[in-house]
């Protein structure tokens, strides 16, 4: 009896262990796609990503490169103040996208263009995403804006 009390609480925790080991797995892989990493122009330039590669870019819309193109497409750049980084966009851009202001696109990068699928922008006049000022602040371009 005694042997067999040790036997079904050795089966229990290793059910618990396996179904721990399946689910830690699904999430990983749900999760998978949802995951994008933010990197800064002067990042991109440097360590040039995959071509495969989902991420996120944002700095600030360079002034005088936003050119739109036939149709909804759109070409500009966007800055950290070191590096450049030459973004396409076929899509509505937010209302309140404009030059040398902050955004964050997401999108692959790929023969020297990043090809965004979509475009974050600023909400009121003194928004920039967190990312953003932080690599800024790296380049050591960041203002903060007056109150």
């Amino acid at each position: 009896m005694k042997n067999l009390k040790k036997k079904r609480r050795i089966q229990i925790i290793s059910i618990a262990f396996v179904s721990l080991a399946v689910a830690t797995t699904l999430i990983g892989v749900a999760m998978k796609d949802g995951i994008n990493f933010f990197k800064s122009p002067t990042q991109v330039v440097e360590n040039t990503p995959n071509p495969n590669e989902v991420f996120r870019i944002g700095g600030l819309v360079e002034e005088g490169s936003l050119l739109r193109g036939v149709g909804e497409t759109v070409a500009f750049n966007v800055t950290d103040g070191n590096e450049s980084v030459s973004v396409k966009f076929t899509g509505i851009l937010p209302d309140l996208f404009e030059e040398k202001q902050g955004m964050v696109a997401t999108g692959k990068f790929s023969d020297g263009v990043f090809y965004a699928s979509e475009i974050l922008a600023k909400h009121d006049e003194s928004y920039m995403p967190k990312e953003v000022i932080d690599a800024l602040k790296e380049q050591g371009v960041y203002q903060e804006p007056n109150k």
